[in-house]
This record gives structure tokens, sequence and C-alpha cells, in this order.
């Protein structure tokens, strides 16, 4: 059933409420707050592949007759989706054509010429999701300032759309080189293509994202028309749904940049929420981080088919470019997330070379793990759990699962025989391999970030992240593991406290200098009047905020490093402010810096930031320290034998409770395992706060 926190509030009384839902591989997650009382519904629902969109109104469905949830009383609706993403994963997106510069037709396979593993000879790039062969040629030509050499010809643009609409093209990207400086043959072209084929939709490469180096450009303006026709017929059947169900409020959509915004501009800027899921789960934590006082964490969202690695900073995310989309790189501003191919419902296996291994192949929601009863018959790290006795105490999802062990046994026996393991000593192998994993790629994290695990917080969320994160946290001799009231829905609740943010770029390319001042200010102003434009169309008339950073380098190096830049420096010409927070971080993440080098700046940015809802959470009474009593005491195989430990309801944990692990603490979204030598208390927010004996 919805987890919900009371007081219920009468019929008669006027509610209002707020929903964020997020789409996983397994499950669709609701997270849902009434603002005048505080009372707080959650709720997860299996997906339905073959039908997405569905299980939203099976969800809103089971609010409505659980939680009195009427959609005219809803007034924010929040929604993630995994479409866009799936899409360019599953390679079902449309068929492309891409017009571009005579001479530069090999741009996108090109690439950066560099391989997936360099440690291979075998190795092979993945094929482009547009073929040579729908690339078309045309002699315009650009200087690097910008002015026209030679101008496209119609003839040639038409020429190429025939030929395009021949091979079954149903949308054409046009990238020119220099269009970042200049984008005018691009709208020309675009607009040439529209009258002569009005039926193919066309997106330039310098509206989608006007950035220098043709290559990066390109690809991101190719993922957006890739996914383009799939995501906007989702949103529109997603926003007549919600009318036909009597929900008014507009649907707001979450975004790679961990912001949100209207399904409109979702329609056209699909490559914004390519990675809204993996976003809005930070943003959450990050949210609950802060209630909770916590500044620097490392976030653990593992779901049915992955496991999501993010820091958090001083209480906020930290923010990139160049996340993976399936194997291609995205070049937007997004949350900085790692991800490893490591989750619930991936599979374990027995190599030809007689090892095991975990994923990065998934069982998914159908037919899931073995646990689940749904037709799986290989086991997974559910079921790796379940045979080690973390789970199969309680139901899980609300009610709709039931853990059934004797079918994890059955999958897991059969991985045992081939390894010669008993059947709990393979399951534990399984469990060591995906920490394994994990620790990996975490420890790639970290190196990258320039940051000291031991001084980080791990928050798990997700489905999974409970069920492994503090066995993760101790390999890495982290200082504490929280985990949050509800964490199986924080990517959906994620999305019910983020701000409308969009993000704004000009390429400058220009030296650090007195003479570079007059050419910053007036590309700030432009920005500004264009983020400012962008939260008026949003329909944002609130408090808002303009975060400026620009990307610098030292001369002579290939790429730059985004700093951090005030308002004030630019006004008043502090170049040595400018070039102390590019040396500094410089030094943090590279651990030196030349204080007499000579510094450009590439990309200017800004992000316009529209407040979201001033949103207030039950809060419970602090009481004083006491030891928690377990409901009862469960046989665990903790790694080297079968013990008794105790299993502990979470609804039953109020604030001031402790005890110490072995222990297990179910709860209708998720469980999470204490492994031994783990002291557990409570918070005024109904937090865990897992420490460990040295």
């Amino acid at each position: 059933m919805a987890n919900a926190a009371a007081p219920v509030i009468s019929d008669t009384q006027e509610q209002d409420w707020k929903i964020g839902v997020d789409i996983g591989g397994t499950f669709i997650d609701f997270c849902a707050l009434e603002t005048k009382s505080g009372r707080v519904a959650s709720l997860k629902v299996l997906t339905t592949p073959d039908d997405p969109g569905a299980e939203l109104m099976t969800g809103l469905s089971i609010l409505a007759e659980r939680e009195g949830l009427q959609p005219t009383d809803v007034s924010r609706f929040v929604h993630g989706t995994t479409v866009g993403i799936n899409t360019v994963i599953q390679r079902r997106g449309v068929s492309l054509a891409l017009i571009t510069n005579a001479g530069f037709e090999d741009v996108i396979e090109l690439a950066r010429l560099r391989m997936p593993d360099v440690y291979s000879l075998f190795c092979s790039r993945p094929d482009q999701l547009i073929s040579r062969d729908m690339v078309f040629g045309i002699p315009a030509r650009l200087k690097a300032d910008g002015t026209e050499t030679r101008a496209p010809d119609e003839q040639d643009v038409a020429r190429a759309v025939i030929s395009a609409k021949a091979k079954g093209a149903a949308g054409i990207i046009v990238s020119f080189l220099h269009s970042w400086r200049n984008d005018a043959q691009e709208a020309a072209v675009k607009a040439e293509i529209a009258r002569i084929a009005p039926e193919l939709f066309v997106f330039t490469s310098s509206e989608v994202w006007p950035v220098i180096r043709e290559y990066e450009r390109t690809t991101t303006a190719i993922l957006n028309g890739y996914v383009h026709p799939r995501v906007s017929g989702y949103l529109t059947a997603l926003e007549e749904k919600l009318a036909a169900r009597g929900v008014a409020a507009p649907a707001l959509l979450t975004k790679s940049n961990g912001g949100v915004m209207n399904a409109a501009e979702g329609k056209r800027s699909c490559v914004q929420m390519l990675l809204s899921g993996t976003a809005s789960g930070v943003i959450g934590a990050a949210w609950l981080a802060r209630l909770a006082g916590e500044r620097h964490v490392l976030t653990l969202d593992i779901g049915g088919t992955s496991a999501d690695f993010a820091l958090i900073i001083d209480g906020q995310p930290q923010f990139g470019t160049g996340e993976l989309i399936g194997e291609f790189p995205l070049h937007i501003p997004s949350v900085s997330v790692s991800s490893i191919g490591i989750g619930g419902g991936s599979i374990a296996s027995v190599d030809a070379h007689g090892v095991l291994r975990v994923g990065p192949e998934s069982a998914g929601s159908t037919p899931g793990p073995a646990c689940y009863g749904r037709g799986g018959t290989r086991a997974t790290v559910t079921d790796a759990m379940a045979v080690c006795g973390w789970l199969g105490h309680s139901q899980m999802a609300y009610g709709q699962l039931q853990i059934d062990v004797a079918r994890a046994r059955a999958a897991v026996a059969i991985l045992a025989e081939q390894i010669d393991r008993s059947v709990e000593q393979a399951a534990q192998a399984i469990l060591d391999i995906a920490i394994s994993e994990m620790f990996v790629e975490v420890e790639k994290l970290a190196s990258r970030a320039g940051v000291d695990l031991r001084e980080f917080t791990l928050m798990p969320f997700g489905g999974g992240g409970p069920m492994l994160g503090a066995f993760l946290a101790r390999e890495f001799k982290m200082a504490k593991v929280i985990g949050p009231p509800r964490p199986g829905v924080v990517s959906a609740l994620g999305g019910l406290v983020a701000d409308l943010r969009g993000d704004f770029i000009q390429t400058i390319f220009t030296h650090l200098s007195a003479d570079a001042m007059p050419l910053l200010r007036s590309t700030i102003k432009e920005l500004e009047a264009e983020g400012l434009t962008w939260l008026k169309n949003q329909g944002h008339d609130g408090a808002c905020e303009l975060q400026i950073s620009a990307d610098m380098r030292y001369v002579g190096q290939s790429f730059e490093i985004e700093v951090p830049v005030e308002a004030g420096w630019i006004a008043g010409a502090d170049l040595m402010s400018l070039k102390n927070a590019f040396h500094a971080m410089h030094e943090r993440l590279y651990d030196f810096y030349d204080a007499d080098g000579e510094i450009e700046i590439v990309n200017v940015k800004l992000s316009a930031i529209g407040a979201g809802p001033a949103l207030q959470f039950p809060e419970e009474r602090e009481d004083v320290a006491v030891d928690a009593v377990a409901e009862r005491n469960v046989p665990v195989f903790t790694g080297q034998a079968v013990e008794e430990i105790g299993l502990f309801p979470r609804n039953l944990l109020r604030p001031g409770g402790r005890f110490s692990g072995p222990a297990i603490v179910a709860q209708e979204d998720t469980t999470f395992a204490i492994p031994a030598g783990t002291h557990v208390t409570v918070d005024r927010h109904l937090n865990l706060h897992l420490t460990f004996s040295e």
C-alpha cells in the first residue's frame, strides 16, 4: 500500500497535491505531497515496457483510491522518463540524414579518434546513429571568424533532401563549420528544407547547442533529432491522458541538468531530458542531504539495470558535460553521474573459463529476477540477496511483490554447481562481485573529482541502493551512511523539489585580459536576457537566480575546465579574481597550477534558475536515545555462516531509536541491509544514520 504520513485531512477540506513521478527500468515511482497537511504518499508500480505511460495512469488510480488524491487537486505535476535514453540505447530512433560542409562528411565517424577500450586490440567503435550514406555534403563555407566565403546553393540543398527522402529519412540535422559564431547558413538551409519538404522535421546544431567543436555540436543535435518523434509522441500522449483524467496542472519534465521545463519545450529540446531520471535522483538526494545537515555526500542509486553514482559537495550537486548516453557523449550541461551495469536485476553467469560474472545484462521488470515469480529463471543480484536471507521477510513494492525464496535458490543453485560452491556461498559471491564492480567505478569518480571519500557520507537510494550501500561504504571506510525515509522514490522526490533551470552558452574564444572585458560584459548581458526570457516563457514570475561560469584553460591546452564566475568580477574588470578562481579549480582537479600561465576563455555559460515550490515535509519531535526493539529475528547468511539477526519494520522506528547490525530494516519501497559492526540511529526527519566500528 502507499506509504503515507498522517494527519489525514477531512473530505470537506480543500486539498492541494504536488506529484513527482519517475519511470525506471523496473518500476515507476510516485512521491506526492499534500501541501496543506504535510501528508506524504509514495508508491511504486511495475513498468509496462510495451505500453509506456500506462503505468502512470495505474499509479494515479491507486493514489486516488488509497489516499483520496483527486486529479483536480493536483497543482504541480513533474515527470521524469526513460523514453529518450532507452530509444538511444535500444537504437529504436528515427532514420535521420545529416547535411554538412562538403569535405567534412566524416566528422561523426572520426569523432575524437578514441577507442572504447584502449587496452584491447579487438574493440571497435559503435555504429553511428546516422549511417555514412545518409550524410550529405554541400559546398557552403564560413571562415573561422564567421564571415561567409560561399553561400549554400538551393539546388545543392534540394538534391540532398531528395536523396535523403529516397533513403527513408524522417528528419534532417544541419551542422556546418563555425555555426557557433554565425548561424545564418544553418538557418537558411533549414528554411529551404521546410519550403521543399515540410513533412521532414529539421534541427540545426546552432539551435540545439551552439558550442565550438563541430563533433560535439553535431552529435548533440543528432541525439536530439534521433529521439524527437518518440519523445514528442510520448509527451503528447501524456498530456492527453492527464487531461482526460482531469489533471489541470501542466506537465513539467525533469531535465539532465537537474531542473525542470514544460512539455512544450520538451518536445523540441528532447536532448535536454535524456538523463532526467538519474539527474532528478541526485537533486532529490541533495535536498535530503541539506535537510539532514550533510555537506559532502556520495549518492548511490541502484535500480533494476544499473548503479548510478554522483557527488554532492558543500550541499550542491556537481555538473559537467560529456555524460554518456548509451555509447554516445552528451555535450550539454548535466548533473555529473557515473553509471555501471550493476542493478538489482543484473544477471549472474559463469563464463567459458569458469569465472562468475555479474551484469551488464539485466532481467528488467519482465521477466524480472527469479524471486519475483514473473517468469525469470536466471539468477540476479536480487535473487542473491533473497538466498542470503536479506530479502523475503516482508512484501515489497507496496504489496505488489512477494519474494519467492525457493525460486531464487533454484536459480542460484545452477551457478553454485558450476563453481562448486554451496547455494549460499554462490549467492554471497554474486554480491561480492557486484560490490567490487561498483567499488572500481566509484574510485574512478573520486579520482576525477579529486576528493577523499573518507570525508563523505553515502546516501543509498533506489530499490537496490539500501541493499548494498552499507557494504560499499564500509569498503571505502566512509564516515557514515544516511538512509532517507523513502529511499525507493528519491528520484520522484527530486522532480517534486526541483527548480526551473535553463542553460545557455556562447563561445567567445578570447585571452583573459583587460581587452576582453567589454566582450565578457556584452556576452553576459545577452545571456542574461536570454535566460530571463526563457523563464518568462516557462510561466515563471517568481524569484530567480542567474549563475555564471566560464570554460577556461591555459594557452596550449586542448580542453578546458568549468569555473564559477561572480558577476561582480566582470562588472568591475577584476582580472585577478577570475585568474585565481581558475588557478584554484585547476589545482583542485590536477594538483597543480601555473601562476604565470596565460589563460583563455572558450565559453561563457549562464544558468537561469526559477525557484521551485518551498515545500515542507513532516518532521518528528526529537526523542531521547532509546534502544529499538526488533520485531523478530530472521536467519541470514552474513558471509561465513547463517545467523539469527533482528528485523526492524521501518514504520516503527522513531526519532532517537538506536540499534546495531547485523540487522534488516524492512519497508514498502526497499530493504536496508545493515552489516555487522554498524551502529544505527534515527533522527527527527526519520533518516537512518549508519556509522561503523573501527
